[in-house]
């Protein structure tokens, strides 16, 4: 059985915007599903180097470039995640780039918590990703 996601709309008062920007759901529901659940990802490179030194933007990025290299090694999409947590150092910087998101998920918008937190394991980054899945 397939899985099935729905994500609910009424009146549109599910969606967050910011800037007239939608940055994700408030539910989604899942039914018939196989879960699965990536790791906060980072903005390194497969070398293991820090990418955009200074550039939440290219942070941004890289960090959904990984998410979509775990998400294809177990057999799902980016348009099959359902929840994201976001780590961020900078909350501002990273709310000027939300059009990122969307750029990776599209129409299909996970829900979403974000936090600002003083610092992430390498100095140089900016922003972590974890999410989870569902197939």
């Amino acid at each position: 059985m397939a899985a099935k996601r729905e994500n609910f709309h009424p009146d549109e008062l599910n969606v967050r915007r910011v800037g007239g920007v939608p940055v994700y759901s408030h539910v989604v529901s899942v039914e018939g599903s196989r879960q699965i659940f990536i790791a906060g990802q980072l903005g390194r490179d497969a070398a293991g180097n820090v990418v955009g030194q200074g550039d939440m933007r290219r942070q941004l990025e890289q960090v959904h470039e990984n998410l979509k290299i775990g998400l294809t090694a177990a057999g799902a999409a980016l348009a099959d995640v359902v929840q994201t947590v976001t780590y961020t150092t900078d909350i501002e910087a990273f709310f000027a780039c939300v059009d990122v998101r969307m750029q990776y998920y599209g129409d299909s918008l996970p829900t979403s918590t974000t936090v600002e937190v003083r610092r992430l394991a390498h100095p140089d980054l900016m922003v972590e990703v974890s999410a989870i899945a569902v197939v």
